[in-house]
């Protein structure tokens, strides 16, 4: 059978070629390639049994395990589409995407399939649950639990011919708070996000040549960081099919020192951060305390930037540590990674087909502002939202394809690009992305709460906090401690505001809009 960049088909070339191997570890369960294989085939066998088709859509809903990427590997292996879904979201955000998506099967963790439970009764297409068990009580009515699901299904690779184009669907915020799911060809989010099967230098000609990779010395990365988010889960790939040992963080809270005993333990030589908000503890259990860290080679963060007070922290105990901090985003991949700092911003040197380019699609002089873009193995566009592929999604005359997310970026002199912000005003914090808009329309439903801007304030820790100016009613009381335990079930906890600042009256741009420049004034 001719083999493609489906995922399964590279997973199933690795496992062939190095079948003892060892592939994943998360908490205490291990798998092999051949292992990994076996059970990802079980999942795609079950899902197929139970109805699902190719180009179908299969959600996934849990905290790290192994059980997380088996499924998605699962998934792949019938040319179904998995959809990662954010364990964070509360009942109404689940409904958005779940709908959205049109997902027919959903697996996921009992305590969070509860929550889905919620809205159970506005998903019409979602026809198969499959449950993994994580200590509750919960029920789940008419799913089936995972285990069960895969002792009674075939561990063979006997699936139809895959393809290159198959789908690689991932959802991100969008301007109006909205997840949106960002659609790749699989051949293009391999190239464009995975590594191309050669991380640090130029990618395979073809997928048969990814069986070399089970034949490099054995090399371990620990991934800290969820792999529900694109940042985690493309360092878990591009780990997996470089032929390393993925070890997964699996606490639901993270912890420094103990991930640094997990990095001994496993002798990792790569660890994934997320920004800040992991590499700063990490920096003060390794003054702290006396932990193992020979095997360590290199730092890797992504989903937020480390800045250079947090990487100066590490280096005073990690002297020779390489940091490989990439800039990446769910519309453009893996672009390049971190040259150093300019003014307090970020700089990379991002890869061949990745510019600055101004409003008639033209590459910016440098020195001047523009927006980045990528060309080459971009997204298709975003699933079931034409109006939003047509403004991120553009045809130069020349032909060339771009994806211009909305980063606002300059170019220099040396061709390194210099990041200076979201034009769509998103807040990082501690990776997770919030979206202001959101907010203010969660805020804004209070009935104590006249008016209400959102911005992001700088925070050591976690990179931006949620900051939320607001105007009460005539006569009404509001307090930060009401506002968040009213928008707490509305609302993920990341996206709950931090600091609150009263004002008599939200000033507004002419035209109606947000003043966001004059609510960072207020707290100035």
């Amino acid at each position: 059978m001719a083999r493609s960049y489906n995922l399964a088909d590279l997973l199933e070339i690795l496992a062939a070629a190095g079948p003892d191997r060892p592939a994943l570890v998360a908490g205490g369960e291990r798998r092999t390639y051949r292992r990994l294989s076996e059970r990802a085939s079980r999942v795609g066998h079950h899902l197929a049994d139970a109805g699902v088709r190719p180009g179908e859509h299969v959600a996934i809903l849990a905290h790290n395990r192994a059980e997380w990427i088996e499924a998605m590997l699962g998934v792949f292996k019938i040319r179904a589409v998995p959809i990662p879904v954010n364990y964070r979201y509360v009942a109404a955000e689940l409904r958005h995407v779940l709908a959205d998506s049109d997902s027919v099967a959903l697996v996921g963790e009992r305590s969070l399939l509860a929550r889905a439970e919620e809205v159970r009764g506005e998903l019409p297409a979602l026809r198969h649950v499959v449950v993994l068990e994580d200590g509750s009580a919960a029920e789940i009515p008419g799913a089936v639990e995972y285990e069960k699901a895969l002792a009674g299904a075939s561990p063979d690779d006997d699936f139809p011919e895959r393809s290159g184009d198959d789908r690689y669907i991932m959802y991100t915020g969008g301007t109006t708070g909205y997840p949106k799911g960002v659609e790749w060809r699989c051949e293009d989010i391999f190239f464009g996000a995975l590594g191309g099967g050669n991380v640090l230098g130029d990618p395979i000609g073809s997928p048969e040549e990814l069986a070399a990779n089970a034949d490099q010395p054995a090399m371990a990365v620990l991934d800290c960081a969820p792999v529900m988010h694109g940042a985690g889960q493309w360092v878990a790939f591009m780990g997996l099919f470089s032929g390393a040992k993925v070890v997964l963080y699996t606490d639901h809270a993270f912890d420094a020192d103990r991930a640094l005993r997990l990095l001994a333990e496993e002798q990792a030589n790569v660890m994934m951060l997320v920004g800040d908000v992991m590499a700063r503890p990490v920096a003060k259990a390794l003054a702290s305390g006396d932990h193992d860290t020979s095997s360590l080679m290199a730092i890797a963060s992504g989903g937020a930037p480390l800045t250079e007070g947090a990487k100066a922290a590490l280096r005073e105990h990690l002297p020779d540590i390489m940091f490989l901090d990439n800039y990446g985003a769910s519309e453009t991949g893996a672009c390049g990674p971190s040259v150093g700092a300019k003014e307090g911003t970020a700089r990379f040197m991002m890869k061949p087909g990745i510019t600055v380019l101004d409003d008639d699609l033209n590459v910016v002089r440098p020195g001047e502002i523009g927006r980045l873009a990528r060309s080459g193995h971009i997204p298709l566009g975003y699933y079931n939202d034409p109006a939003k592929t047509a403004s991120t999604f553009f045809t130069a005359a020349d032909g060339t394809r771009w994806s211009i997310p909305g980063d606002f970026a300059s170019l220099e002199e040396d061709g390194t690009i210099t990041l200076l912000g979201r034009g769509s005003l998103v807040i990082n914090t501690g990776g997770e992305k919030v979206y202001p808009e959101e907010v203010e329309v969660a805020l804004k439903d209070h009935p104590a709460v006249e008016d209400a801007v959102v911005v992001g304030l700088p925070d050591e820790r976690f990179g931006q906090r949620v900051a939320a100016v607001v105007a009460p009613r005539p006569g009404a009381t509001v307090t930060l401690e009401d506002l968040t335990e009213y928008c707490r079930e509305r609302l993920a906890g990341y996206k709950l505001p931090r600091q609150l600042a009263l004002v008599g009256e939200v000033q507004r741009t002419a035209v109606g809009k947000s003043d966001y420049k004059w609510a960072r004034s207020v707290f100035a």
